[in-house]
């Protein structure tokens, strides 16, 4: 893959968050377009098809109302409260016109009970005349196999993790052999991703030893998480603490978050 900014630019996780600024909240982002890092977020539908930026599949965590994501309108969901702050769920092209090519983003594409080919669809439109630097990844390989046909010329990855739980397949009673597909890649001849993405805390595995490509490692929360990462990643996903940025912009921000 060509030189983009993930082989070197660290990647802000849902934002630079904490200390009472909501991830995934527009003062999280702004906090990370300051500090001159890359942002990671993550994009799903709404009741009405929309896109909206929100990471969980159900609204409790973050804004203390039960129900799904999808069971609300986006204008609905932009009445719910981020973690009892006046920051609201923003939606993705509000997102997008707030970053306006800022920093790269690394967008994740949310697994939803949905036709894949009209979800994708509305995200590749969404992003049609972004002029920022952007790639995308997904815990779901057909996602990013959609998402490269329509869109070859940008980079596309696919997560993994070796610790997958059964609540991360919705209670599936075949959740044991996706979460051993999602761990050995299973479908990365096919799919051919760019990158892969993976927990950094599962390196190195037999199948990311397999792939010669781009490696990322995440979430990394501290200096010494990082410097067991940088083994065998080449970039990082960070929350929490301020990793070094390679190039000469120095982070302008309050060093306590």
């Amino acid at each position: 893959m060509k030189q983009t900014f993930l082989n070197h630019l660290p990647v802000a996780h849902r934002g630079l968050h904490g200390n009472g600024i909501p991830e995934n909240s527009v003062p999280a982002f702004l906090k990370a377009i300051e500090a001159g890092y890359a942002i990671e977020t993550d994009v799903r539908l709404s009741k009405d098809g929309v896109p909206v930026v929100f990471h969980d599949d159900t609204l409790v965590r973050m804004t203390g109302r039960n129900g799904r994501v999808e069971s609300l309108t986006a204008e609905q969901l932009k009445t719910l409260s981020l973690q009892n702050t006046a920051e609201r769920i923003p939606l993705f092209s509000e997102f997008l016109e707030l970053l306006g090519g800022k920093v790269p983003l690394l967008l994740e594409i949310k697994n939803m009970k949905t036709d894949r080919k009209t979800f994708i669809g509305k995200i590749v439109r969404a992003l049609e005349g972004y002029a920022g630097e952007y790639a995308v990844q997904s815990f779901n390989p057909f996602y990013v196999k959609e998402f490269k046909t329509l869109r070859p010329e940008i980079p596309c990855g696919v997560l993994a993790t070796a610790q997958s739980k059964k609540s991360d397949f919705d209670g599936s009673p075949l959740w044991r052999i996706k979460a051993r597909a999602i761990k050995n890649m299973s479908f990365n001849k096919s799919v051919k991703p760019d990158f892969i993405s993976y927990n950094f805390q599962d390196y190195p595995q037999k199948s990311t030893e397999k792939f010669h490509g781009l490696k990322l490692g995440w979430t990394v929360r501290s200096p010494e998480e990082e410097a067991v990462a940088r083994k065998y990643c080449d970039n990082i996903i960070f929350e929490n603490y301020l990793p070094q940025l390679k190039e000469s912009r120095t982070p302008m921000i309050d060093k306590s978050l």
